[in-house]
This record gives C-alpha cells, structure tokens and sequence, in this order.
C-alpha cells in the first residue's frame, strides 16, 4: 500500500517568511491594498440596506424628491469608495507581478548558488531531469502561489469575515442558517479537497519522474537508436507517463468536482435563507440583532446578497486548496535541494603565487610568478609556506561509496615530482575512484593522502583542485567559443595562452580549420565538433591551467590511433616536469610511464615499470601480449 503524500508543517510558513524577508515594506503595502478592495466588496450591501429603508420611508407617501436627496450621497460615497479600490486593485496587482518575479529569481538564484557548493555525490545519485523539474515546474506552482493564489486568499478571507460581521450585525438567526451551510461547504471541502490535495502531490513528484526519464533519453538518443531500443524506450516512458495521467487526473477530477458542489450548496443556501427570511417576516419573529433592527424587507434582501457573497467567496478559498497544496509540494522539492549539506570544507593550507630564492626561502607575492608555494597557518599566528612540488602519497587507503561495499582497499601509491604513474585494470576496478579521492570529491574511510607532505583533508578544497589538471574521458564543452571553452582552465589566460595551449595539445591545426576559428560558436556540448576534437580542446583547457599536478582519466580514449600520435607529443611536452596520473585501457599510452600499476576489484596486484612488469610475466604481460583482455 502506497503511504500517502502529505505536506510537512512549516512550509508555507517557511515561503511567507522569505517573501517576507524578500520584500520588507512592499509586502505590507500589497496587504493593505488586497484588504481594502475587500472592505469596498462588503460595504454594498449595508448600503442597500439603507436605500430599501429609504424606499420603505417615503413609498407611502411618494415623495420621491426627498428619497432621492437621502440616496444621492450613498451613491457618490459609493463611486468614490469603487475607485479608491479599482486604484488600490491596480497598485496591488502591479506590485505582485515585481514581487513574484523578483521572489522568483532570488529563489533560482539561491538554489543555484547553493547547488554550486553542493558533494560530486550528490549529482551522482539524483538523475538531473528530476533537479532541473525542481526549477521549472516546482518554481512554476509557486509562481502561481504567490501572483495568484494568496493575493485571492487574502482577498476572498477578509470579504468572508467582513460579510459576517454585517450579517451578525443584522440578524443572528438568519446567519446561524448561513453557518450550517457553511459547515457542510466545510466537510465536502475536506472530503474532496483532501483527495485532490493527495493526487497533487504525487502529480508533482511524477512530474519530475517523468522529466528526468526524458532528460536521460535525450541524453542517450543515439544509444538508444544503436541497439534499436525505441520500442523499450516507448514502452518505458508510457508507463512513467500513465502514472503521471493517473495521478494528474484523479487529482483534476476531485478538484473540478469541488467547485460545483460547492455552488449548489451556496445556490441552496440562498433559497433556505429567502424562504426563511420571509417566514420570519411573515410570523413577526423577533429578530435577534446588534442594529435592533426588526425583521423587514430592507434586511432581508440585503442579506440575501451578503448570504450569495459570503458563500461565493467561500468556494473560492475552497478552491485555491489544490493551489496551496501544489505549491507546497513543489515548496518541499525546492527547500530539499536549498537544504542539502554543502560539501564540507574545513581546510585552512590554501595555494599562493610565490618567490623562491636561491637560498630555498619562499616568500609570497601578489604577481604570478611561476611558482606555487602552500600557505600552512601556525599556532602562534604566523605562517609557513611549502613549495608546490606535486609529490602526491596514498597510504593504506580503503573507501567506499555505500556502506559495506568496499571499492578500494589498502592502496597505497607513491607518485614523486615529475613522475608519470599510470593505473590499467578492468572496468570497476578502482582506478577513476583513486583520482576521485585525490581531488577530494570524495573523503577515504581509512588510511591518509599526502600532498607535498600535507593531509590533503587539511588542504582547502579550491586550492586542491586548482593545482590539478583533469581531463576526462567524457568531455563538457559549453556554449560559447572555442576560445572561451579553452579559457575555461584559467579564466585569466589571454588569447595567445589559450592558442599556445591548443597547440601543445594538437588542438591548433583542426581549430584554424573551422569556419571562423577560435571565435566558432560551439553549443549542444560541441555537437559540430568529432569526439577526438572535442578531447582536443579538453586537454588544451587543461594545459592552459599549466597546474603541476596532471590527471588524464582515458584522456585518449576518443582519439583514433594517428590522432593519438599527434597529441601524444603535445601530451608529452605537455606532461614535462609535472607529476602525472594516467588511466588508460590502451597499453600503448601506459608504456613510457615511470611506475605502472596494475589493479584488479579495488586492489593493487602489480606495479613497476613496463619492462619490470613484462619480465615478470604476470597479470600485465598477459595484457600486454594479449593472453586475455581486460573485461
């Protein structure tokens, strides 16, 4: 049995206290105006009152010139009051469309800072359709909560309360009538309304179902077409897709039912109170009121407005429920994200520009030097500095990504200054995680990394990542130029660093080949460009990073063998003087690497160099010869 979605208290608190804090002296403003036009809606009816008792006065004697001198200034207070409140309409309505759409974008603006800061672990175990639902159609309800539904609210509230104490002013009994129907709008209200508000929130949840599964398909087109899986793909996504129309329907079927009922019971009410009224004048029932006045014609009809009124606007808050309820659901969705733990950081090393002199002493400067030096603070206020050299050390590591399930353990790797170590294994064996916990995307459960000898956990994770190089086997290219992806390893490099890095990367000779070289617009992840290419400019946007510490995760993998050739030379110029951590399935990449590990299910089986490891005719000369292929 599915457990029923409900809303968590304090979320709709929770949105009021930040439109609130949003908009500290318009949104008082903008509840003034909405109660004023609601104090206007109410007081027709006591005017009415007023001019069925002048009528009632001068009917018997038919001086109609003096009722219309006592009926002029109610209709001229009457006027003014109508476009004071059509003024306070306009103001209000003006000022909610700048609030909303300013609520809007500070809201985006926050959850997209905030999920900037957000673990790698987080992005690995959410499908992206579903977070990039939680800024279009969770954004969306509450747009339609704040522009729409609790202007209405406030509105349809304050006319409800208003016209009951007119009515209590009149004639206790006949709003007592008016009370029982309400208290029946009440239960059909909760019935119906209970039953919408459930299916609606599924609706929401099936809504970022149903956008993830399209964001993936999209994302694997030529997959899917590959393996010829369209017929699965359908057969997948109407499923998702019905569960979406089940729960979108039933939740539309209760709420288009409410209405209706709602009206007829108000259409009801209307005639028990017209029959009752005239019964009590009929009978001359003591009317029981604050004004005194007896049951007469002149209360009657005027309360009959009011009864039409009051239950009119009653059916109104009733329907904003599934509004409210809609928006809360997609309120939840947001606050989760806004409310996921940044990635900690309590590093306090961070990487500065530095001068070495001659003597071994390291002094920071504000001017790039060349040189990288790390910023230790000490006890007693002052700081050391270390030269940033890429001496990187694994001790006795062990990690996992789930509890129980160990993916690396007890490695242990030594990669000096300047040195290229490279990983092969098979597919899980462990090999991208060991990069993963150099860059700190994730934290080892046992064991230590040293980086020029200091705990990479004491390091802050920026300065970390900026003294890496990164490039992966599936590469990002943004919308923009080919000049612009390329600077995005360093953002204050000129155009001839980013040419000069193109070339080191074997990038140069193709880009001055496209339409308007370095300045082609690239978009949809570089869809113009081949899979080498795009590899092309990623590794050129690493180089112009120039960080000491390079990581190549199947860099070349993309490239075909004479394209290899080409960047294997960039790559070499590229990876001269730099500690360098290559994984790669291809050996021929591997070969001219100083220590050469060999992994198998989160263990290191071998390691040494290609000759060392070809003499020992183990795992990796059986590689190497092709006795078997990693699997």
């Amino acid at each position: 049995m599915n457990k029923r979605p409900r809303s968590k208290p304090g979320t709709l608190k929770r949105v009021f206290k930040m439109l609130k804090g949003y908009y500290p002296r318009l949104l008082p403003l903008v509840v003034g105006c909405i109660l004023f036009s609601a104090l206007v809606a109410a007081i027709p009816d006591v005017l009415i009152q007023k001019v069925v008792a002048i009528i009632e006065k001068w009917q018997s004697s038919g001086d109609w010139s003096a009722a219309s001198k006592e009926v002029r200034p109610i209709i001229v207070f009457l006027a003014v009051m109508y476009i004071l409140s059509l003024i306070a309409v306009t103001v209000y309505t003006q000022l909610m469309a700048v609030m909303t759409q300013g609520f809007l974008y500070k809201l985006r603006k926050t959850m997209f800072d905030g999920m900037q800061e957000l673990p790698i672990s987080y992005f690995d175990t959410h499908r992206h359709g579903d977070i990039m639902s939680y800024y279009t159609n969770d954004i969306d309800t509450l747009r339609q909560l704040v522009s729409q539904t609790i202007p209405a609210v406030l509105r349809a509230g304050a006319v409800v309360i208003g016209v009951l104490c007119v009515m209590l002013y009149y004639s206790v009994w006949l709003t007592l009538i008016l009370l029982l129907g309400v208290v029946l709008m009440f239960l059909v209200s909760k019935k119906v309304g209970g039953g919408s508000a459930k299916y609606f929130i599924r609706q929401q949840q099936s809504m970022g179902k149903t956008e993830g599964f399209i964001q993936e398909m999209m994302s694997g087109q030529k997959v899917v077409k590959v393996f010829c899986h369209e017929d699965e793909s359908k057969e997948d996504f109407r499923r998702i897709n019905s569960e979406l129309f089940g729960d979108s329907f039933r939740a539309n079927a209760y709420a288009n039912c409410l209405g209706p009922i709602l009206n007829n019971i108000g259409n009801i009410l209307y005639v028990v109170i017209a029959v009752a009224g005239g019964l009590f004048i009929l009978g001359n029932v003591p009317n029981l009121s604050v004004s005194g006045l007896a049951f007469s014609v002149s209360v009657v009809v005027p309360f009959l407005n009011m009864a039409r009124q009051f239950s009119g606007n009653v059916n109104q808050l009733s329907q904003q429920i599934n509004s409210i309820v809609m928006a809360m659901a997609g309120a939840e969705r947001i606050f989760a994200l806004m409310d996921e733990l940044p990635e900690s950081d309590d590093g306090k090393v961070t990487l500065v520009n530095a001068e070495i002199s001659p003597d071994g002493s390291i002094r920071e400067t504000d001017k790039h030097s060349g040189h990288w030096a790390w910023k230790r603070p000490m006890p007693d206020g002052s700081f050391e500095y270390t030269e940033l050299r890429g001496d990187v050390r694994l001790y006795d590591v062990d990690f996992a990504y789930e509890e129980g399930k160990e993916v690396l353990h007890d490695i242990s790797v030594y990669a000096e200054p300047g040195q290229k170590v490279a990983f092969v294994g098979a597919t899980g064996a462990g090999k991208t995680t060991i990069t993963n916990l150099i860059n700190r995307f994730y934290d080892i459960a046992d064991g230590k990394i040293r980086y020029d000898g200091i705990n990479v956990n004491k390091i802050r994770k920026a300065d970390l990542r900026r003294s890496l190089g990164l490039v992966l086997q599936d590469t990002n290219l943004f919308t923009g130029s080919v000049m612009e992806n390329i600077r995005y390893g360093n953002l204050d490099a000129t155009d001839d660093d980013c040419r000069r890095a193109a070339e080191i990367a074997g990038a140069d000779d193709f880009i001055s080949r496209l339409p308007e070289g370095y300045d082609t617009l690239l978009s949809n992840n570089g869809a113009n460009l081949s899979q080498g290419q795009r590899q092309l400019i990623a590794i050129a946007r690493a180089a112009v990073a120039d960080p000491p510490v390079m990581i190549l995760d199947e860099a070349t993998s993309s490239i075909d063998t004479r394209t290899e050739a080409i960047v294997q030379r960039g790559m070499d110029a590229l990876m001269e003087g730099r500690t360098v951590f290559v994984i790669a399935h291809r050996l021929s990449t591997v070969m001219n690497s100083d220590v050469i590990m060999v992994m198998d299910h989160g263990r290191i089986i071998e390691r040494g160099s290609h000759e060392k490891l070809l003499a020992e005719k183990g795992t990796y000369y059986r590689l190497y010869t092709g006795a078997f292929e990693l699997e």
